[in-house]
């Protein structure tokens, strides 16, 4: 969808906000990278990927994983084998269903997860340090507009 503005000094503009963005989004992928070897540097970023999801939303189907992460299912077996060699994930079954099969992050896996977290937030936590709460809150605002986010509990 194409908006015209008849404002041209709109389409400058917007052209660096996706300039800012890219890069936001590039040094994103990268911290992701280097927080993954963080993690367990003989892993690929993919499955950190795995542990992440699982850390923030707790036990899952592998097909529920595969689909929540937008990574096929063959890929995600083939990870979370190796994630549950490594002693990070479980395989437990389903408190709801006996024949259901939920992928669980182990203690030593959430407790990796956390750490590595940890020294990832540093590095944008350097970044905004001596901003005020109000240019936080006001940032905050602007990325969940941006994201399409209405958060109504602003307490977390």
């Amino acid at each position: 969808m194409h908006f015209e503005h008849k404002d041209m000094s709109r389409g400058p503009l917007e052209l660096k906000l996706g300039v800012q963005l890219n890069a936001l989004i590039s040094a994103a992928h990268a911290l992701n990278v280097k927080t993954s070897a963080y993690f367990d540097s003989s892993i690929q970023p993919a499955a950190f990927h795995i542990v992440r999801w699982l850390y923030a939303h707790g036990p899952t189907s592998a097909s529920e994983l595969a689909d929540s992460t937008a990574m096929d299912r063959s890929s995600v077996s083939r990870l979370v084998k190796q994630l549950e060699r490594l002693g990070y994930v479980s395989r437990d079954g389903s408190p709801h269903d006996r024949r259901a099969i939920l992928l669980t992050l182990t203690e030593l896996g959430r407790k990796k997860t956390f750490e590595a977290l940890r020294e990832k937030e540093n590095f944008f936590y350097e970044r905004i340090a001596q901003w005020d709460n109000r240019q936080l809150e006001a940032f905050i605002e602007m990325l969940q507009a941006i994201n399409g986010f209405e958060q109504t509990d602003n307490s977390l």
